[in-house]
């Protein structure tokens, strides 16, 4: 793809600017294809949120409606115990947590898993059973107080339309989130290693050879789908926050409240699929390009300036791009193969997306006495008979 780009006239600075050339131009910054940007799709759900890894909210519907969020819960659950625990940590599982109903991986009264075994169960299996241990071990037997460390953890991460009031996400009055909140939660724990990996694994084994399957069914179908979690309750409906990757390009979305297991389903994978679209990588620095020459010393051959390593980033579809390259006006000699001697730079508007230094091409040896001697000559009688003409 062709990105559009404002035309910029070059310019040249020279005495007053320290003797530099800076050049801006059009950037002829193709990505293969000329697909534009297509419309926000419409889906089968009550809200949704999609952004780019660049920030861009690339869809939106109902995005700050405040909704019963279901097990999408559990990654805030999954973030505090990992803040308040180790992993290696052992967890007597007590009655209260063996009771929990619905989405459960069987946890028996007495028996002791490690926190990172509570972590997964309950990221990939969903259960509640294993959020109300975990609760109730960081919480010291309170699941009062474990909630309000996630309520104190939302509010640190300004999910301005989010209320906890348990660790398993079964509805509650005053339990809320949005598919903002939802979407900024999951992007936070992704860069956490361990939940990064829990949030993207099949299946979950736990002590005894108990093998539980991910409640995802976009993770073993749907190859760029990095991870995400699953919720269902009767107030939620199907719901998911998660996370895609392709080509460079990572993009984050969350649907809320479809009516069927299949429509969230369909209706995430639509809206992840959008964002991956939504984006196109680019060659902003290329190093097989000579950018400019410039002039030597002495009358000296000229230099071609490259870029060291090639630079290719995603951007956003439409993209305007200026690219600006500053190189001496003349180089001094000697020059040395790699010697930076310039820069490139990439802009979008006021925002620099990418630069590299511009090193020589070539080596230059600088002239001896004769050499030097014949070039002030013959610039004495250029310049002499400039005057007399």
């Amino acid at each position: 793809m062709e990105y559009s780009v404002r035309p910029v006239m070059c310019r040249a600075l020279l005495a007053a600017v320290a003797a530099l050339v800076v050049l801006a131009a059009p950037v002829s910054a193709s990505g293969g294809d000329s697909t534009p940007i297509k419309p926000p799709p419409r889906l089968p759900a009550a809200a949704w949120y999609l952004v780019g890894e660049d920030g861009t909210v690339l869809a939106q519907h109902r995005a700050r409606q405040r909704r019963a969020p279901a097990s999408i819960t559990k990654v805030m659950t999954a973030l505090v115990a990992l803040e308040r625990s180790s992993p290696s940590e052992l967890v007597t599982v007590g009655t209260r947590a063996a009771g929990v109903g619905e989405s459960t991986v069987y946890l028996r009264a007495g028996e002791r898993l490690t926190v990172a075994d509570l972590l997964r169960a309950m990221l990939v299996a969903s259960a509640n059973d294993a959020a109300q241990a975990l609760a109730l071990h960081v919480g010291g037997g309170s699941v009062g107080r474990f909630v309000e460390l996630m309520n104190a953890k939302a509010r640190e991460l300004g999910l301005a339309d989010t209320s906890f009031r348990n660790p398993h996400g079964l509805d509650e009055p005053g339990h809320v989130s949005s598919a903002r909140d939802s979407t900024r939660l999951l992007r936070h724990a992704l860069g956490v290693p361990l939940l990064r990996d829990a949030l993207g694994q099949a299946d979950v084994l736990l002590p005894g050879g108990r093998i539980f399957p991910t409640t995802d069914d976009l993770l073993a179908g749907w190859p760029p789908l990095v991870g995400g979690k699953t919720g269902h309750t009767q107030a939620a409906g199907w719901s998911q926050a998660a996370a895609a990757a392709q080509g460079g390009v990572t993009v984050y979305g969350t649907v809320l409240g479809s009516d069927t297991r299949a429509e969230r389903n369909d209706a995430l994978k639509t809206l992840l699929e959008h964002g991956l679209g939504s984006y196109v990588s680019v060659p902003l620095v290329d190093r097989t390009r000579a950018y400019v020459q410039a002039g030597t010393q002495y009358g000296g051959p000229p230099v071609d300036l490259v870029a060291p390593r090639s630079v290719v980033r995603p951007l956003l579809r439409g993209t305007q791009l200026v690219e600006r390259v500053v190189v001496p006006g003349v180089v001094e000699l000697p020059v040395r193969t790699g010697q930076a001697l310039g820069r490139v730079e990439v802009w979008s508007g006021d925002e620099l997306v990418a630069s590299s230094n511009l090193v020589a091409a070539e080596t230059v040896a600088e002239p001896g006495f004769l050499g030097k001697a014949r070039w002030y000559a013959t610039r004495t009688i250029e310049n002499l008979w400039g005057l007399v003409s």
